[in-house]
């Protein structure tokens, strides 16, 4: 079996590992909820809410994507298993059915607050071990963010 080394300590590569690993969950479970949600919504604003929606998708994908990518350069092993993200996401859960449009918006302004304040937190755990995975985190974040503001305009 192949294992990469990594340049960082065995505590601090502990410390990272579980940022990015949570990461990368909340990040694959935000893809979701924004699909879910971007299939079922309904109402006057259909056609903005589901085109943004799209949006939050592409960018947690490719987040996800550069998370897990990462976690792989530094010899820790991504698990974006189904049953992982379930277990571990920090999102809520996500309406069943069709959701509309005022609805759909307070479940992606609470979705993307939630996986806000868990990256922020890892921003800041990540900052001693890892600039490096901090400051991809920091990226995602300010992205999320961006997604979160426009969200929240929604609402007036």
């Amino acid at each position: 079996m192949y294992v990469v080394k990594s340049p960082l300590s065995d505590a601090d590569l502990k410390a990272v590992a579980d940022a990015l690993q949570g990461a990368l969950v909340d990040l694959i479970d935000l893809s979701l909820v924004a699909k879910q949600v971007h299939w079922n919504v309904v109402g006057p604003r259909f056609r903005s809410i589901h085109l943004q929606l799209d949006e939050v998708v592409d960018s947690a994908r490719l987040h996800s994507d550069a998370v897990a990518e990462r976690a792989s350069t530094l010899g820790v092993s991504p698990d974006g298993r189904a049953a992982t993200v379930a277990a571990k996401s920090g999102i809520g859960a996500t309406p069943e059915g069709w959701v509309k449009d005022t609805d759909a918006v307070k479940t992606l302004v609470d979705a993307l607050g939630a996986v806000i304040t868990r990256m922020r937190e890892r921003v800041a755990t990540t900052a001693d071990p890892d600039p490096v995975s901090q400051d991809i985190l920091i990226g995602i974040t300010a992205d999320l963010e961006k997604h979160h503001w426009m969200f929240q305009a929604e609402n007036g």
